[in-house]
């Protein structure tokens, strides 16, 4: 087998494993660890949309987690007020979320770097204040209980319906976010990432590829918002507090930023962790940190640079390593010895 088939079929293979691992779960799990697997999906959603913002538009923002809630409540409020099924809320509630996103986008336009970010988190934080005073909408601050799913006539509970909804959209969104970044769209993204100006010199509409990262990101956040809160039956404003943006942040810097896939591994990680330590609030915020810090100080590219490691064959597009670099710079010098040989 080749060189350069060796990397496609080594990627290929470990993807297939995982899929079929989490495509069987809930026929060998109880209904606890399909709810554990089911959230990991979803903060793969949050993970891949915060990527999509910060690790390849190079966009320093904090909206997302004001996002997640807002695709929440959306979601939430059709199903319980308006009487709407899951199949029809979800999409709705995920279109209102984006077009909330692309609002976020318009002061992102005129600001960068830490104006940015102050930007975002007021709008983080005037969510959350909507989230608790618009009694009349939102419930206030006791929130509301969502209704029962129904997945009649399929022979499936309400919790092994969801996570197959989930694993669909998931899976998909997976599939889009990997296109998308070996997409124009995706390079003009890295462009803007690595310089606003030279981006705007190679003929890249700024003001359009930002929107489009902003709407992309709010996307996913708004699925993952719904799902969430269909999975946890009751949406509360607590859940959608700086914390929350705090969790996102370390998944997509423990994973990898700038790495689909770091953002599968991140959130199957950190996930897993916050329920070991669901009991202990304080040991959690000290055990997010240690391990921030760990991937910091040992692995600064997240454990998709530990993969890259112990698997050299894996490789994503955009993402390119000190590695990477000495590897091309290898095989130049290969090919052209080689050419001097057949000379």
């Amino acid at each position: 087998m080749s060189r350069l088939l060796r990397p496609a079929v080594a990627g290929r293979a470990l993807l297939l494993v995982g899929f079929l691992a989490f495509l069987i779960a809930p026929a060998l799990a109880n209904p606890y660890q399909i709810y554990i697997a089911n959230l990991m999906l979803i903060y793969i959603l949050l993970a891949v949309a915060l990527n999509v913002l910060i690790g390849f538009a190079g966009q320093l923002a904090f909206a997302n987690g004001a996002l997640f809630g807002i695709g929440a409540y959306a979601t939430g409020l059709l199903r319980l007020d308006a009487g709407w099924p899951l199949w029809a809320a979800l999409p709705v509630g995920t279109v209102i979320t984006t077009a909330a996103g692309v609002v976020v986008a318009l002061p992102a336009l005129r600001l960068r770097g830490l104006y940015l970010a102050l930007a975002t988190v007021a709008f983080a934080q005037f969510s959350l204040w909507v989230f608790v005073h618009w009694d009349g909408l939102t419930h206030g601050v006791a929130g509301f209980v969502l209704p029962r799913l129904n997945f009649s006539p399929l022979p499936a509970t309400p919790i092994q319906g969801l996570y197959y909804v989930s694993l669909a959209v998931t899976v998909v969104g997976l599939w889009l976010a990997w296109n998308l970044v070996r997409s124009r769209v995706g390079r003009a993204l890295v462009a803007l990432r690595e310089s606003e100006v030279a981006a705007e010199a190679l003929a890249i509409d700024i003001t359009r590829y930002k929107t489009i990262a902003y709407g992309v990101s709010a996307l996913y956040a708004g699925a993952g918002g719904g799902l969430f809160a269909c999975l946890l039956g009751v949406v509360v404003p607590e859940q959608f507090n700086l914390f929350a943006i705090v969790v996102q942040f370390c998944i997509v810097i423990v994973g990898g930023i700038g790495t689909v896939w770091g953002a599968v591994f991140g959130a199957m990680l950190l996930i897993w962790l916050q329920e070991a330590l669901r009991g202990l609030q304080e040991v959690q915020e000290v055990g997010f940190g240690g391990l921030l810090l760990l991937t910091l100080l040992v692995f600064p590219g997240g454990l998709a640079e530990a993969l890259r490691r112990l698997a050299p064959a894996w490789r994503e597009p955009l993402r390119r390593t000190e590695g990477d670099q000495e590897r091309s710079a290898l095989e130049a010098e290969e090919n052209r010895h080689g050419s001097g040989t057949a000379r």
